[in-house]
């Protein structure tokens, strides 16, 4: 990895990754891609896991041990798109994670955003933090849960996060 690489770049560019898995995997939208979806799954899980065990964690210290101001809602953005994923990926559980994804990697991305935060904050961890982020394992992703008490906890969760699922599907 260039050593001029920032955490900006790592986790904007993975961002675009993830979505083209997801492209690729709802190309067709009545007949979802299940092997392109589970790449998705374990390509989203694994990021959520990057930014909460690894950069979030390191802006945090570096910031005296405070969340950022973003974090909490960052988390809950996590929360609902981990419990979307549980569900099995029907045109409006899909729909829903397009639009949460989108208002959420703005958060992350726009000029003073979480990542420029976590950039200024960790600048002299950087490399150190690139090194972990390469090691980090995918994250192992369970079959769906097709029970209907799955969406009902999803749709809690999106709730929380500040989306509105069925407004959102209508």
């Amino acid at each position: 990895m260039p050593q001029d690489k920032t955490l900006y770049d790592f986790f904007t560019e993975d961002h675009r990754r993830i979505e083209v898995i997801l492209n690729e995997a709802i190309r067709d939208r009545n007949k979802v891609d299940l092997d392109r979806y589970h790449e998705f799954r374990v390509g989203l899980l694994t990021h959520i896991k990057m930014e909460e065990k690894i950069l979030f964690v390191a802006a945090q210290k570096a910031n005296g041990g405070e969340p950022l101001p973003l974090q909490p809602k960052l988390r809950l953005d996590h929360g609902a798109l981990t419990s979307l994923l549980v569900c099995p990926p029907s045109q409006d559980v899909i729909n829903v994670i397009e639009y949460i994804l989108e208002k959420h990697d703005i958060l992350e991305e726009e000029e003073g955003g979480m990542y420029e935060a976590c950039e200024k904050l960790t600048i002299h961890e950087r490399q150190q933090i690139l090194d972990e982020l390469k090691n980090v394992t995918p994250v192992p992703v369970h079959p769906f849960n097709e029970a209907p008490y799955a969406l009902d906890v999803a749709k809690r969760s999106v709730k929380r996060a500040g989306f509105d699922f069925d407004a959102l599907t209508d």
